[in-house]
Parts: structure tokens; C-alpha cells; sequence
């Protein structure tokens, strides 16, 4: 499959310029009817299939198809409903106590910030590291994670579009002893994502934008070196190893981060869009990404860029005074941006399914606006 056949079919791309994919991508028309598929046949043949076990083979279907995109094991992944729920069910596991110090940098998107400011009620200090231009200087970071218990960051800064060095920033905080969770929901689906290189404790990510999956479709994964110390702050039938004991035995695996009777739908639409990604090739849709970022880039000069001037991700933001007032104008004539109103910018997300074509018509739309 190419990009462009993979845009074919995703029904929102029909009209319009849509380059929003940091916050949401379009599904497939192929993958809301693998989902709606399943939903039917799972509450329409009740009588005929018990829907339990309909239900939990559909989840160690797709927890092996989430595994094997992102080199984890299959014990090793959770599935959840969100990048924030993967982060607040890692943060609620913590046996926490008064002055523990987390740590995270000033550009994390709200639900690498929450959790931890949650917990502040209950003494947790939570250290933020200064990032300049979307970047971490490792020897302030290294200071910052000396005496930390948990460190989170993201892979891709949701800002500015900058790949973080994830293995260096995990040895630092490894090394320091500290518990290490990344925010990995902008790399799935426009680059390569290998959780077992990253050698993080737990990575938190979701489906509903590069991967062009459904909401709802969240995964976690832990380190099987790493699951047996955190204990789930909630709990249900799918946590635990036997659910009618009088005794609690939490799964050995990421699944005691499942509760009970959730629907399995989003995630059967997330193995069909991976299923499609991995059709057309991450490193066929990173290189394309490459080339349109290159070429709407090549519009502006250094000074209205906010992202680095060479391709790190697909996420392009560009100063400026009235970041809502853009992106209205750029709505006026359907072309879809969002703003970042933390770091006063217009953002771009780009995929290969995106075309030459709209990136010069939002080039041009820019310039007027800007």
C-alpha cells in the first residue's frame, strides 16, 4: 500500500486540508468497519458466543499485535483507554511517600503534568527541568534526577516536535535509581518505536493519531523487570490472577493494569490501523514526513520556526502573536491547524498521507496570516 492509497480510503480527507495529526488523525474507512464489525458480532451474537470469551480473545489478539509493533512482549503490555490513563495508572501504582521527587520537563503536555501535580497533595515534589528550543541539557537533567523516584518525558515534545534522546535520558535516570515512564504518543505511526531499546520502565502511548486508530485505543507497556514493584491503584476481575480468592494476587504482567468488563472495539480498529501503518511501512511513512516538513519549512526562516530547521518528527510550529487568530484564518479556508498556546505557536502535523499540494496551499495561507 502507498500513502496515497492509504489516504483513499480515510473518508475525512475527502475535502478540505486537514494537518492536525498530533492531536487526531482520521481513521481508514477499513478500520472504524473492523471495529463496528466486532461490536456487532459481539452484542448481536450474545445467544450464539458467550461474549466473555469473545471479549478476552479479542484482547490477547490485539496486545500481541500492539508487541510485536513496538518490540515488547506480550505479558508486557496493558491496554488502556489513553496516553493519560496509561500515565495516571503507572502514577497511582507508586508507593509514594512524603518528599519523593519526580521529575519532568517544562514542555510536557497535560497528561505528563496533572498526574504528578495530583499527587503534590500528598508531599510528592515534583522538579520540572528548563528545556531550551524543545531540547533537555543533559548535565542540568542529571543534576534534576540525582535523588528523583519516578522521571517522566516525553519522546517526541508535543511543542516543538523534537526527538528527545530516550535511551540517554532513561540511563541517566536508571542510573540514579529512579522509575522512568515516557511519553511516547507522537512516535507511533510516523516513526519507528522500539520500547525494548528505549530500556524505559514503562512507556504510554495510544492509537488515535499517527497510527490513524480509533479513540479509546490507548496501550501501556512495563518492563517485566519492572511490573512486579508497582502495585495498581484500582483493581478488578482482569488484574488479578484469581479473581474468587480471598487473597489479592495481582497478575505477573502489565494486564493487572486491566480492570474489568471494557469494551474491546477501539482496540480491534487500532490493530487494523496498524496493520495498514505497517502495510505502507513506518520508515516509508517517516521518510515522506521527511520531505513535506522539509518543504513547508523551506516557506519560513529561522527566526518564525519554533521547530528545529531539520526533520526530527512530523510536528512543525511557528511563532506567533495571535496563535488563535491563525489558526481561524487558516479554518476559513479549510485547512485544519491547531495552536500551542504555552509557547504562543501554530502547529502543523504532517503525515504521508498529507500532499505536496496542501502543503502549499497552507504555506501560502500562513503567510498571509502570519
Amino acid at each position: 500500500m502507498t500513502p496515497r492509497e492509504l489516504r483513499a480510503d480515510i473518508p475525512a480527507l475527502q475535502k478540505g486540508t486537514y494537518l492536525n495529526y498530533g492531536a487526531h488523525g482520521p481513521s481508514p474507512r477499513y478500520v472504524v468497519d473492523a471495529a463496528t464489525s466486532f461490536l456487532q458480532d459481539h452484542e448481536y451474537g450474545s445467544t450464539e458466543n458467550d461474549p466473555y470469551e469473545v471479549a478476552f480473545e479479542a484482547y490477547e489478539n490485539v496486545r500481541e499485535r500492539v508487541a510485536s509493533f513496538v518490540n515488547a512482549h506480550p505479558t508486557e503490555i496493558a491496554l488502556t483507554e489513553s496516553t493519560t490513563d496509561g500515565i495516571n495508572r503507572i502514577a497511582n501504582a507508586i508507593q509514594w511517600e512524603a518528599g519523593d521527587v519526580v521529575v519532568r520537563t517544562d514542555l510536557e503536555h497535560p497528561a505528563g503534568v496533572l498526574p504528578w501535580q495530583q499527587l503534590e497533595r500528598k508531599g510528592v515534589d515534583v522538579r520540572v527541568v528548563e528545556t531550551t528550543k524543545g531540547r533537555v541539557d543533559l548535565d542540568e537533567y542529571a543534576e534534576a534526577v540525582a535523588d528523583a523516584k519516578v522521571v517522566c518525558f516525553s519522546a517526541v515534545t508535543w511543542t516543538h516536535g523534537t526527538r528527545l534522546p530516550v535511551r540517554e535520558l532513561v540511563e541517566i535516570a536508571g542510573d540514579a535509581g529512579a522509575f522512568t515512564l515516557v511519553d511516547a504518543v507522537q512516535t507511533p505511526g510516523q516513526q519507528p518505536m522500539d520500547v525494548t531499546a528505549w530500556g524505559a520502565d514503562a512507556v504510554a502511548a495510544a492509537g488515535h493519531k499517527w497510527l490513524l486508530g480509533p479513540w479509546g485505543a490507548g496501550f501501556l507497556y512495563v518492563n517485566r523487570e519492572s511490573v512486579d514493584q508497582l502495585v495498581p491503584g484500582t483493581i478488578g476481575y482482569r488484574s488479578v490472577e484469581r479473581p474468587s480468592s480471598l487473597e489479592i494476587e495481582f497478575k505477573q504482567g502489565a494486564s493487572r493494569f486491566e480492570i474489568g468488563s471494557t469494551t474491546p472495539t477501539a482496540h480491534v480498529g487500532l490493530a487494523e490501523a496498524i496493520e495498514a501503518i505497517e502495510e505502507v511501512g513506518v520508515e516509508r511513512i517517516e521518510s515522506r514526513i521527511e520531505a513535506l516538513t522539509d518543504r513547508l519549512k523551506d516557506g519560513f526562516d529561522d527566526e518564525q520556526l519554533l521547530s528545529p530547521r531539520s526533520y526530527e518528527s512530523g510536528l512543525v510550529s511557528l511563532r506567533a502573536d495571535d496563535p488563535e487568530a491563525v489558526v481561524e484564518a487558516l479554518a476559513e479556508r479549510d485547512i485544519v491547524v491547531r495552536s500551542i498556546p504555552m509557547v504562543d505557536a501554530v502547529r502543523i502535523s504532517v503525515h504521508a498521507v498529507s500532499t505536496e499540494s496542501e502543503i502549499d496551499a497552507t504555506l501560502d495561507a500562513l503567510n498571509h496570516a502570519l
